[in-house]
């Protein structure tokens, strides 16, 4: 047990964090993993790119291409 805490304590950082799941209970065990994920991409601020006039017509093109194409 010393030894798993010390790698953990030892490795573990801002970017790449360890995350201690208990095992013993599946649902809780996928319950805390599903947690860590959301929490993780919520933290990500992700957000659509911003899209141009000229580059949503290349876009409109490109799909009514590929839809006489069929």
């Amino acid at each position: 047990m010393d030894a798993y805490e010390d790698m953990i304590r030892n490795t573990v950082t801002k970017h790449s964090p360890w995350y201690v799941v208990p095992a013993n209970n599946k649902w809780f065990t996928r319950v805390v993993v599903a947690a860590a994920i959301v929490d993780t991409l919520a933290s990500l601020d992700l957000a659509y790119p911003q899209v141009d006039k000229a580059r949503l017509e290349e876009i409109a093109s490109a799909k009514r291409a590929l839809l006489e194409s069929k």
